[in-house]
């Protein structure tokens, strides 16, 4: 009898844990992991695990990668997905590839947009024993050789890194056109890249350069910020201090699939904005190297719409393909 009673406490123990653990979400990073998705889905754990946003919620990170997020968005246009507690990392990345029909016959409607959550800024860096130590001396090279130099970044042609080297090629008075440029599944694997030697210039966002350089791994010849960045790379130059007046922000958000119920969909809008009206949201993402931005609902997917329009502009000046 007492082997039952014990049985049956145990069980019930086992279900008033079940009860009372916190609900699992599945954030989907849509490229190998240490690149900017998987930071994206890092910062909504953070987010999901304060007090606001109860009931607090652990976050699982799941892998996808494939195109740069081509493949997470077709099949979660394709295969309708509803699960509400799925949510698919973007970037302004997704957007630029969204705009020039990398994410096949799909557009920014065939999604539900949850929010942004914060933005950063571009880097340039190269490798920590590199001669060159200044944007100057990057343009110098490139003035004298436009394929000189290999550049190295998450996402082939037309993506955003790719963006921010021809734009750099083309200050330095030549046709970006003649540039190199080595392609990788993440920024990750393009600093890991940087690192060896396999390129020579890596184009990519603040935050998944940070470690690297405070390590001493890579050197930052510049933030693409509008002043310096606070913080730990206060040290960095921006590009405007160098003569050069280029800008890059890069916005981090996530969406859900079109199969999402509405009242699901409302329901994760009130949570992430009672997180985001609190002061611990902020020191969240500064804390990643990244400033707020937030914006929930149909004020997300109004975003969304204008910036794939202006990136359609931008890939019409640099002669790229626009859907």
């Amino acid at each position: 009898m007492r082997h039952l009673i014990a049985c049956i406490l145990a069980v019930l123990a086992l279900q008033c844990a079940s009860a009372t653990a916190a609900p699992r979400v599945e954030c989907i990073a849509p490229a190998k992991a240490g690149g900017g998705f998987d930071l994206t889905c890092q910062l909504l754990r953070e987010m999901l695990r304060l007090p606001a946003a109860a009931p607090v919620a652990d976050v699982d990170i799941r892998y996808l990668p494939g195109g740069i997020g081509a493949l997470a968005f077709d099949r979660a246009v394709t295969q309708r997905w509803s699960d509400p507690r799925t949510l698919v990392a973007f970037s302004t990345g997704s957007l630029v590839n969204l705009a020039q029909g990398k994410f096949g016959p799909h557009s920014p409607d065939d999604v539900r947009w949850l929010a942004t959550l914060g933005t950063e800024y571009g880097v340039v860096a190269v490798r920590r024993n590199s001669q060159m130590d200044s944007l100057a001396t990057l343009r110098m090279r490139l003035r004298a050789d436009p394929a000189g130099l290999v550049f190295g970044a998450g996402g082939g042609v037309g993506s955003q890194d790719w963006i921010k080297a021809a734009l750099l090629v083309q200050s330095a008075g030549k046709d970006h056109r003649a540039m190199r440029f080595v392609s990788f599944e993440g920024g990750g694997q393009a600093i890991a890249a940087l690192r060896g030697g396999h390129v020579d210039v890596f184009c990519g966002d603040a935050a998944e350069a940070t470690e690297a350089f405070l390590a001493g791994e890579i050197k930052l010849l510049a933030v693409l910020a509008p002043q310096r960045l606070a913080g730990r790379l206060a040290q960095v130059p921006t590009a405007r201090e160098q003569g050069l007046d280029l800008v890059w922000p890069t916005v981090r958000g996530v969406y859900m699939g079109p199969g999402v119920a509405a009242r699901d969909y409302d329901e994760w809008v009130r949570t992430l904005q009672r997180v985001m009206a609190t002061p611990e949201f902020g020191r969240v993402l500064r804390a990643r190297g990244l400033e707020p931005f937030p914006k929930t609902g149909s004020d997300a997917q109004q975003y969304v719409r204008s910036e794939v329009e202006r990136m359609r502009e931008l890939a019409r000046t640099l002669h790229l393909p626009v859907r």
